[in-house]
């Protein structure tokens, strides 16, 4: 018996360290990373602008569903690494910009979107993902920050948009983001 409460106060001990330094990890956070193809940015946009196709290719995603549109925007539903979420389009200019933000419920856990870049270079397209992000709860925060990092999500889609197209491209991370 003895045991078991040393080693339930030592859990208890490290999710509070675990909060108490996540209290000090900033509340938002800024990451950027980029992949080029040997693809055009018309090839590149038609299969980053396919919301409702993103389960066929990036294994993250295990449904992305067109629902009501909310104040003029597309709005999806989406299960992503496990959550289910809503997204809203904010920005759609063709063929070299996307911005999406989750729809947040007032009182979520997390938050924020993603602006996506096609840049013509002279291989094809250079795709650069910026995730501008929030997390409400210190615990998670520290496990974002230095458990799961902040590239963890945008580095296995850019992956999985490489392979789309038969490629593999390694993530190139930006080297200072910009911070909120």
């Amino acid at each position: 018996m003895k045991w078991v409460l040393i080693i339930v106060a030592a859990l208890v001990a490290l999710v509070a360290l675990m909060a108490i330094i996540g209290l000090l990890v900033p509340r938002d956070h800024v990451a950027a990373a980029s992949i080029t193809l040997r693809q055009s940015p018309d090839s590149v946009w038609k299969v980053i602008r396919d919301l409702g196709g993103m389960s066929a290719w990036w294994g993250e995603v295990k449904s992305s569903v067109r629902s009501a549109d909310k104040d003029g925007h597309e709005r999806w539903e989406q299960s992503i690494g496990g959550f289910a979420m809503a997204v809203v389009v904010e920005a759609d200019e063709p063929p070299r910009r996307l911005v999406t933000h989750i729809d947040s419920a007032p009182g979520a856990s997390f938050g924020g979107g993603w602006t996506y870049e096609i840049v013509p270079v002279p291989e094809g397209s250079r795709v650069t993902v910026t995730e501008r992000g929030w997390i409400a709860n210190p615990v998670f925060r520290f496990m974002s920050r230095f458990i799961f990092g902040y590239y963890g999500s945008i580095e296995k889609y850019l992956r999985a948009l490489g392979r789309r197209f038969g490629e593999a491209p390694t993530p190139v991370r930006a080297s200072a983001p910009p911070q909120l």
